[in-house]
């Protein structure tokens, strides 16, 4: 059994604003997300596993996620001196990316079969082995919510979450899902 309020609680001694239980049946996998990849605006589409192509279809992506049935959701809201404030943006990054990588590891020995679901993909090496070798850690890596697929805006909606905060906010977004 999934004890949400110990989770919600850990989170948030872990440095995140915000946490809300995750229903995995909630999540869409959409088409028009994964297309966003392809843009490469964030230039690492086709450079890494954790990105498409590396990190599998839509449909190899759904079958992962149908794997669980529970999760949480984890988000970083930072407050913004204006609209482009673009210094507390990558601090307000920053800090989500750590409190992801701590709280994963902290969640990993509770839930070993966990998958980890970031806000941007996995850095857990300089250079990523792809598409030349396979990946150096297959069962500690981890894609953004996007290069699986899902509409962030829409995982929280459905699963009872702001994603908006008001005008002079950034609010970064993970999700931990749970066996």
């Amino acid at each position: 059994m999934i004890d949400y309020e110990e989770l919600e609680i850990e989170g948030m001694q872990h440095g995140f604003t915000h946490v809300a239980p995750l229903d995995c049946k909630t999540v869409e996998l959409m088409p028009e997300v994964r297309a966003m990849c392809e843009q490469n605006t964030c230039h690492r589409y086709g450079k890494c596993w954790s990105c498409p192509p590396g990190c599998g279809s839509l449909e190899e992506c759904q079958k992962i996620i149908d794997q669980y049935q529970h999760g949480i959701i984890v988000q970083t809201v930072g407050e913004l001196e204006d609209e482009l404030d673009g210094e507390t943006m990558m601090e307000t990054e920053a800090l989500h990316k750590k409190h992801f990588l701590e709280l994963e590891k902290e969640l990993r020995k509770k839930y070993p079969k966990m998958r980890p679901i970031s806000a941007g993909s996995c850095v857990k090496c300089k250079v990523c082995t792809y598409p030349d070798a396979p990946c150096r850690f297959p069962d500690e890596a981890f894609a953004s919510m996007e290069a699986y697929g899902m509409l962030v805006t829409q995982v929280c909606k459905a699963n009872h979450m702001e994603y908006y905060y008001g005008p002079c906010t950034i609010a970064y977004t993970s999700c931990f899902l749970l066996e």
